[in-house]
């Protein structure tokens, strides 16, 4: 599956990691649609599951360059560059956006996943009674999964290991958004946010070689907790993408019909009117994490009223639907010319 490179396609395969990375922390998006769309979901999921006993064997005997050949090394390595990149970079700018200008951050990617909706269905001409029924099973259990009401936070290392593997089906199933999985389950803030500040300033500290941080046991256990985590997103990543890959063999269509469905009911989570429901203590008063920024707990969906907000997010809708065009225009014309 390794192919060769152009140099521009590299930098555009750096810029869809950090798309699927931005696309990963949102609550509600899933970075698989940003994979689907792109297209490379089928390699991305071929090179995760060529992460085997085969591979651990080169690894260990020290075959290195084998190894990396055999995993699809240089395109895991780019998409992976770009995703660690986008988690210190536009992801902040998108936590920045969300805050700012909310309602038309959420209607640009209900435009994308609307976008993605005509894109796939577009190519996928097997509808028959199979790949309806799964169709609409993939789209009940997806708009389900929006109007469940969150745990609460639960940092038992076992739990976290088992809430890596869970989150990061939004990587690996399109219509998932893993994030939004995390605040179900009660540890988005833990996960993303407190654990990942406390890497943040491990790594400041390092720098200037204050090694202080060793006796902080909160610290210490943040990492430890953050460690797990990153463990069990791994095994999820390795074990998904070889459960994807045989039924993506073995029954493509109504994988596919599944993963459709999934998007469909994703639009009940990035509905762009909506209120924000925040976590609040005894007092009523909000409970904030360790940046200080109050923690969500849900969101109220609304139907809105017909003012010049409104047809801004419309318009912001349909500036969704011309990225995800635009990528499709992208990939077909680089299709031709290869």
């Amino acid at each position: 599956m390794e192919s060769i490179r152009s140099f521009k396609d590299r930098v555009f395969l750096v810029i869809k990691g950090l798309a699927m990375g931005a696309a990963n922390k949102v609550p509600g998006v899933s970075g698989g649609v940003v994979a689907f769309v792109a297209g490379f979901y089928e390699e991305f999921i071929y090179s995760l599951q060529r992460v085997n006993k085969t591979a651990f064997k080169l690894l260990f005997n020290g075959r290195f360059k084998s190894f990396y050949k055999y995993v699809n090394g240089k395109f895991l390595f780019l998409l992976f560059l770009g995703m660690i990149i986008s988690y210190f970079s536009v992801s902040k700018i998108l936590d920045y956006l969300i805050v700012h200008y909310q309602l038309y951050v959420w209607s640009t990617f209900f435009g994308m996943i609307l976008g993605s909706i005509y894109y796939i269905d577009k190519d996928f001409g097997d509808w028959n009674a199979k790949t309806v029924i799964s169709l609409l099973i993939g789209a009940l259990i997806g708009i389900s999964i929006s109007f469940l009401d969150p745990a609460t936070e639960n940092d038992n290392l076992l739990f976290v290991f088992l809430c890596g593997i869970i989150s990061v089906s939004g990587m690996t199933l399109p219509g998932f958004s893993g994030s939004f999985i995390l605040i179900l389950l009660g540890n988005y803030v833990l996960l993303l946010v407190d654990s990942v500040n406390a890497l943040y300033n491990t790594i400041s500290d390092i720098i200037t070689c204050n090694f202080e941080f060793v006796k902080d046991q909160a610290r210490i256990r943040m990492l430890k907790v953050l460690s797990v985590f990153t463990l069990g997103s791994v095994t999820g990543l390795v074990t998904f993408s070889h459960v994807l890959n045989y039924i993506l063999k073995h029954y493509k269509s109504i994988t596919l019909a599944t993963i459709i469905g999934f998007i469909i009911g994703s639009l009940g989570v990035v509905w762009p009117w909506k209120k924000t429901i925040y976590k609040l203590d005894t007092n009523g008063d909000s409970v904030l994490d360790s940046t200080g920024a109050p923690i969500i707990e849900n969101y109220q969906r609304f139907l809105p009223e017909l003012n010049t907000e409104t047809y801004t997010a419309i318009a912001y809708i349909v500036f969704g639907i011309l990225i995800v065009l635009a990528l499709e225009w992208y990939g077909q014309r680089t299709k031709k010319i290869k």
